[in-house]
């Protein structure tokens, strides 16, 4: 497709506003955090890293980051077990109602998050009778971090051809062993960027989270909001926002590296559905 040098402008201009319409405030956040003040004033009257040190130091803050790292993990690995075992059902089994459990499994990422956090507190507390813990943030982190999984690996399972599998049950392999050398090596990338993408959307997440934590516990997200009005926490609070930024950002990076690589194998013809194949037809 070509464009006219008007409309390539045009289209410029409208990157660079999204651009700065997305970043802009991540900038100003970014500039709070080497505030050399105690309160918010534009432009920051003075710039120090003073901060930094205070946040390190600070065990609030670090308790409430290994408490968001352990529900990210775990999250991360139910997501992984149900969203890999739900993407599986509906892409290599025909059965009535399939397009209505793959659409019932990507609905809670589309709700409110205020909703999802409300329904799951209700449903711990008045009929499981269940005290709200780490437990219950983990299980309401996991019901829409499976969505993120059983995106990435259905939409890899149905580019991989069945053909394999049935060639690897003819020559007498059982269905673990096709899993191991076939379909694994196929999908192992979808599995990995769902995983990170997973961690990252559960690391930051906060409105499902104050539903269901329990007392006397706080994630990342829940220590900044919890000291966001104590203005001699604030320019701690700003620091720790730059971080949780820097951190969020390592898995999606890996997660889009991971994705885009694979694409340009798959274009290429490599990568390891060919592998696989080969493997296939010399075994």
């Amino acid at each position: 497709m070509t464009f006219s040098r008007n409309t390539r402008n045009l289209l410029r201009v409208a990157v660079a506003a999204g651009l700065a319409f997305i970043y802009i405030p991540l900038f100003v956040i970014a500039v709070y955090a080497f505030n050399g003040g105690t309160s918010l004033k534009w432009p920051p009257p003075s710039l120090t890293t003073h901060w930094f040190g205070q946040a390190i130091d600070n065990p609030g803050a670090r308790h409430a980051l290994l408490t968001s790292v352990e529900v990210g993990l775990v999250a991360t690995a139910v997501a992984l077990v149900l969203g890999t075992l739900a993407s599986f059902a509906v892409s290599r089994h025909s059965f009535f109602g399939r397009e209505t459990v793959s659409f019932l499994v990507i609905i809670p990422i589309a709700l409110p998050g205020i909703v999802t956090g409300l329904a799951l507190s209700n449903t711990f507390t008045q009929v499981l009778g269940v005290q709200l813990s780490l437990l219950t943030v983990i299980a309401g982190h996991a019901t829409f971090c499976i969505v993120v999984v059983y995106n990435n690996v259905i939409a890899r399972l149905r580019r991989i051809s069945g053909n394999m599998e049935e060639a690897s049950a003819d020559l007498g392999a059982h269905t673990w062993q096709t899993f191991r050398h076939i379909t694994l090596p196929n999908m192992q990338t979808a599995l990995v960027a769902g995983a990170l993408l997973a961690f990252a959307l559960s690391f930051d997440e906060i409105i499902v989270t104050r539903f269901t934590i329990g007392a006397g516990e706080e994630t990342l997200p829940i220590w900044i909001f919890n000291n966001l009005f104590r203005p001699h926490n604030l320019p701690i609070v700003n620091v720790v926002a730059v971080l949780v930024v820097l951190i969020s950002i390592i898995p999606v990076y890996l997660a889009h590296r991971l994705t885009r690589e694979e694409s340009i194998s798959a274009r290429g013809g490599g990568g390891p559905a060919a592998a696989a194949e080969s493997a296939v037809v010399v075994n």
